[in-house]
């Protein structure tokens, strides 16, 4: 990589993991769309998908009692089909497809977190958790974030911020280990360099994975979705304007 690259990424990196130690949530979101512009979404998805994996790791491990295991439970069976189903969709279509479904993926999630006004909490169905969970792989499976549809799913369920930051944390962190073995099975984590990159970047991820959990107690929910979803629209819209001129 040049150095523009390189200090792109870094930027990149350390507005995506702030997001995620405030919320648990939102770092693929913000980095793979962002990342997509400048570096091939075959490469960027293997990368997100192990650092994603690391900090889930971290946070889960920090918070881990207050993790809702029986809601992780509920979703991981489904989870397992739609990361194989999205993993194969990944090493088949072409580059302007991909980046078109992740365009408006991330437009579709960044417009509902933008208009969706914060409201009395009312705990969904469980029957919910099954497309949900099915969605869910899939999309981690295609593009290294799945988050939308679990933190739809589980910001219905689970009421207090603390308890839903751990538990998507820790569902990150087991999802990841899927999509780890089906992205060996596939050879997409077979080269050195991805693996190399996760390194180099281990201490950017760190220092804004503090720094947002630092954050994270004076913030609303309400105000964490605002503000994610501005950036995802942004974002996203970008990602749309790169698929149309491949």
């Amino acid at each position: 990589m040049t150095q523009p690259d390189i200090l792109y990424a870094v930027g990149v990196l350390l507005l995506a993991y702030f997001v995620r130690g405030i919320s648990g949530f939102g770092s693929g979101l913000i980095a793979v769309p962002l990342l997509a512009l400048r570096f091939p979404l075959p490469e960027v998805v293997p990368f997100m998908l192990i650092t994603d994996f690391s900090a889930s790791a971290l946070v889960g491990g920090v918070t881990f009692k207050q993790v809702d295991w029986a809601e992780i439970r509920r979703l991981l069976p489904l989870s397992l089909v739609g990361v194989v189903i999205g993993t194969s969709l990944l090493v088949s279509l072409p580059p302007a497809v991909l980046l078109t479904i992740l365009a408006v993926f991330i437009l579709a999630f960044a417009l509902r977190s933008l208009l969706i006004e914060a409201g009395t909490f009312e705990p969904a169905s469980t029957h919910w958790a099954y497309p949900a969970a099915l969605t869910g792989g899939a999309v981690g499976g295609l593009f290294g974030t799945g988050g939308p549809p679990y933190v739809i799913y589980l910001s219905h369920r689970i009421e207090d911020k603390s308890s839903l930051r751990a538990t998507l944390s820790g569902l990150f962190f087991l999802e990841g280990l899927i999509r780890i073995v089906t992205f060996l099975a596939v050879g997409l984590l077979h080269g050195g360099e991805v693996w190399l990159n996760c390194l180099f970047a281990a201490p950017i991820i760190i220092a804004a994975l503090y720094a947002g959990s630092h954050v994270h107690a004076r913030l609303s929910n309400a105000q964490m979705t605002r503000l994610i979803g501005a950036l995802l629209l942004v974002s996203g819209a970008s990602l749309l304007v790169k698929a149309w001129l491949i």
